[in-house]
């Protein structure tokens, strides 16, 4: 007795179209236009400014880093035409798990360190917030890739012809 639930085409098919859908396409592209502008500002403020504090200079370069990250994730999802598969959301969510993991630690020493006090506090406070829902989201990709891949073994039973 087989108690794997049975998928029909349809199912698969209905799977395929949503992970290839045009919103998802529109979406990493918005991120592409806005990276790429984030990165060139922040990059040409800092190229132009040649005296700025070393801390400055140090943010600007990490921005900018960010920044370009998110352009090369971008152009790679969209370059593999396989928009929303599982595995782009967990590099995604490690992305923005990184990022803000860094942004958290930076105003929290300035808030430690430097002469920002409460409004790098603030700023620490913030992130940490925007960090809770990166690592919410990291955690829903994982899930959500673990179920693909439970779907994936019960296909790959039920197209394997039975030895008995």
């Amino acid at each position: 007795m087989n108690d794997t639930p049975t998928i029909t085409a349809s199912e698969i098919q209905r799977m395929i179209s949503a992970e290839l859908s045009p919103r998802a396409r529109v979406g990493h592209t918005a991120l592409l236009l806005v990276a790429s502008a984030m990165a060139v500002v922040i990059a040409s403020l800092w190229l132009t400014e040649p005296s700025l504090p070393l801390r400055t200079q140090v943010a600007f370069g990490l921005m900018t880093g960010i920044g370009l990250s998110w352009v090369a994730y971008s152009v790679w999802v969209l370059t593999r035409r396989r928009v929303m598969l599982a595995g782009h959301r967990i590099l995604a969510a490690r992305m923005a798990v990184t990022f803000t993991t860094i942004f958290v630690l930076g105003f929290l020493s300035l808030g430690i360190f430097g002469s920002m006090g409460r409004a790098a506090y603030a700023a620490a406070g913030t992130g940490a917030v925007m960090l809770a829902v990166a690592v919410f989201m990291l955690f829903s990709a994982h899930r959500r890739f673990a179920e693909l891949m439970q779907r994936r073994l019960v296909i790959e039973r039920e197209l394997t012809p039975s030895s008995s």
